[in-house]
């Protein structure tokens, strides 16, 4: 596929340069960009096609909805078809599909004043009144999106990327491709999500006092490894019959009632070589998703994944001081997801030991354009999210590749639901 790739766009290195006194910070994981796909100035018909479906979905429909627990995945599923090789006619279709279930916008209660902006935090009611205010900012910023994105998430002594992993990492996939693609409306509905999803998470980055209980969970062992504490996990009884059906209702309830023995797993992972242990967090990522004795396909458990993806395309434009709790924020919901969904079994092995007969990734990119579930967005993101972290670390043992076949193999619809 043709795309237009500079490395990084003016507006971006303008704010790399202005933070430049993290460039030297040792919790940075210096990765270099993936490739960025102008698609505002896209000349090729696929890449105008999806500019103006972007557009569309922006104008048409709500982010969230039904009774604002679901989220607008439009500009994930466009996106992944796109970069995937699909063309225009493609795309139209899948933006026919996706919008059926879609809603339009409705009014907010008010607006969101300026100077008050924080007090609306969390109330989703204002998602219009949020994606109108971060406009105007957009505006006022003369329509240089990634200093809006730049001023709201990253300032402040409370910034919202401590509050990115909030709604199933939704609001962090949902900026990877505004990044990913360079488009200001996906970048302003990626920040109007955070707002409306912002929850408790932040507490354990933001609030002194919260922070200090929960680093006065002492965990009883100590690792470098995400996976080995995942099996831990696996194996901690402590655990057993606290929960009868997965699902994500869970969560809420392991962080009010069971949140000492979750911290404490999680303050075991001890983060040394930030580089090396976020490659092992994606290695993790794909291992949970692709390899457990879960249901077949687990819904929550791909979140997993795709977040993963996500940081991954964020980390080279976040400022290196975030680098170490982002993906930290990421083990935590990876934990929390891990356990409500009932703590199954993970058997690397079976995706070492997948047959790929032959099958490459030319294989899997044409399952998600032209496979029969290349409608199902989760679906063809988990393949964009394997292919990208064998681009980033290699894939000498195919083990990306081997979970991607394997996955598409055996993929015949969501699992991983309460009753």
């Amino acid at each position: 596929m043709f795309s237009q790739f500079s490395s990084l766009t003016s507006s971006i290195r303008d704010f790399l340069y202005e933070n430049l006194e993290d460039a030297g910070h040792e919790d940075r994981i210096n990765l270099p960009s993936v490739e960025i796909h102008e698609v505002e100035t896209a000349p090729h018909k696929a890449g105008r096609t999806l500019k103006h479906l972007l557009k569309l979905n922006h104008a048409n429909y709500s982010i969230l909805y039904h009774d604002l627990a679901f989220h607008n995945h439009m500009p994930h599923l466009l996106t992944s078809g796109y970069l995937l090789g699909g063309d225009s006619d493609h795309l139209n279709k899948l933006y026919e599909v996706e919008s059926k279930d879609l809603e339009e916008w409705v009014d907010s209660p008010g607006e969101i004043p300026e100077e008050d902006w924080r007090e609306y935090l969390g109330k989703k009611e204002y998602q219009r009144a949020f994606v109108d205010f971060f406009e105007d900012e957009l505006v006022r910023y003369g329509y240089d999106w990634e200093k809006v994105v730049g001023k709201y998430l990253y300032s402040g002594k409370q910034p919202l990327i401590n509050s990115l992993l909030e709604g199933l990492g939704h609001p962090l996939i949902h900026l990877g491709y505004a990044f990913e693609i360079s488009n200001r409306e996906v970048a302003m509905e990626a920040l109007a999500m955070a707002a409306t999803g912002y929850g408790d998470l932040h507490k354990f980055f933001d609030e002194p006092s919260y922070v200090e209980e929960v680093n006065s969970i002492t965990p009883k062992y100590s690792t470098t490894s995400p996976l080995e504490i995942l099996n831990r996990i696996h194996a901690d009884k402590r655990f057993n019959g606290i929960f009868k059906h997965p699902g994500a209702e869970n969560i809420n309830i392991l962080l009010r009632d069971y949140k000492p023995l979750v911290i404490a797993h999680w303050n075991a992972w001890n983060i040394i070589d930030p580089k090396r242990q976020f490659e092992d967090s994606q290695h993790a990522a794909a291992a949970v998703f692709t390899a457990s004795t879960a249901k077949p396909n687990d819904f929550f458990l791909v979140h997993l994944l795709t977040s993963s993806h996500a940081v991954r395309i964020l980390l080279p434009f976040v400022p290196a001081r975030f680098h170490v709790s982002l993906v930290r924020q990421w083990f935590l919901l990876t934990i929390a997801v891990y356990i409500a969904q009932l703590r199954p079994e993970i058997k690397p092995d079976t995706i070492k030991n997948h047959d790929l007969k032959g099958r490459n990734w030319a294989w899997v990119d044409e399952q998600g354009v032209r496979g029969k579930r290349a409608s199902s967005v989760h679906y063809i993101k988990a393949l964009r999210a394997l292919k990208e972290a064998a681009n980033t670390w290699g894939d000498e043992d195919e083990f990306y590749l081997k979970a991607a076949v394997k996955f598409a193999d055996q993929f015949d619809g969501w699992g991983g639901f309460g009753p």
